[in-house]
């Protein structure tokens, strides 16, 4: 009797457990299923997205896109998507590991949920040999081409998720016009810097989009992550171009290795004196954790070091 009276309490805590990790699995299920190849698309999708979407990132903050190596689990995760975004413009080219992934998760043909959310962007082109007319994939440093990526990932869910329209429009309106006010302060605060002090010097050449779209002058070690870097004939080409404009100051990114233009500093006698964001968001917790935010700091962190 003591036996039944002790079992029968366990029997209705397993049951009423069951029930609810049933019911936990049943939500996620419901919500649309989506993959990023990195994590800038990431945020931007969960700002559209919201609680309507569980999103996984391929590549990890403070990875570099341009060369990944999918795991096992991220070919498990894009097999089973509902949607799959990606930057498109040569980002995700290097090894054509994204290509590799969608055919192995039979997401190769021109009718599966696959979304570039570059589409309709003005893309600039690279300048160095060997990669003369392909495309610098960077354009999200530009919050104008953010702003269109966030209307192709709009348009992106609700043509995979009709029934949800409305709330992704809301948010995406919202969203938008968040950004379209960034974009409207970021020219008003670098315009106030004087000419002769508007040079952008990174490790790589990731900021010409930003740089056309705020007028500045860029300049950079190596062009694009893919290629070789901080070669040098790189760091000879930048140190007379350093030298030659008489740029005052240098930054590196938050992705590379800053060894490339530590050399470059001491060569030039140039100090880094700010880090940027280009092809990962920061930590979660930190700094530039999302696009939104790695944006407002980017424009910070040129201003005050433009300006001393």
């Amino acid at each position: 009797m003591k036996f039944k009276k002790i079992l029968l309490p366990l029997l209705l805590i397993f049951l009423l457990a069951f029930t609810a990790c049933s019911k936990d699995s049943n939500n996620d299920k419901k919500k649309l299923q989506v993959v990023t190849t990195y994590s800038i698309i990431y945020d931007i999708v969960k700002n559209i997205g919201g609680d309507k979407v569980e999103i996984h990132s391929l590549a990890p903050v403070g990875s570099n896109p341009h060369e990944y190596d999918p795991l096992p689990k991220d070919l498990m995760k894009t097999t089973d998507a509902d949607i799959v975004f990606y930057n498109g413009l040569n980002l995700e080219e290097g090894n054509s590991w994204f290509k590799k992934l969608l055919k192995s998760s039979n997401k190769s043909d021109k009718n599966s949920p696959v979304y570039m959310v570059s589409k309709n962007v003005t893309p600039i082109y690279l300048e160095s040999n060997g990669l003369e007319g392909e495309t610098d994939p960077h354009a999200w440093l530009d919050i104008q081409n953010g702003i269109i990526y966030a209307k192709n990932i709009r348009d992106g869910l609700i043509k995979e998720d009709p029934k949800n329209k409305d709330y992704y429009q809301t948010n995406a309106d919202e969203y938008i016009a968040k950004l379209e006010k960034l974009h409207a302060e970021t020219i008003t605060a670098l315009s106030k810097i004087p000419e002769e002090k508007r040079f952008l010097i990174t490790s790589e050449g990731a900021f010409k989009y930003f740089s056309k779209a705020y007028n500045l002058q860029s300049g950079y070690i190596w062009e694009i992550n893919s290629e070789g870097q901080g070669t040098p004939s790189q760091i000879k080409n930048v140190v007379d171009l350093i030298n030659t404009k008489k740029v005052p100051v240098l930054f590196v990114e938050t992705s590379v290795d800053p060894r490339s233009m530590e050399t470059v500093s001491r060569e030039t006698g140039a100090p880094i004196v700010g880090t940027v964001f280009t092809d990962s968001l920061g930590k979660p917790g930190e700094e530039g954790d999302t696009y939104y935010k790695m944006m407002e700091w980017n424009t910070k962190t040129i201003i005050d070091a433009l300006n001393k």
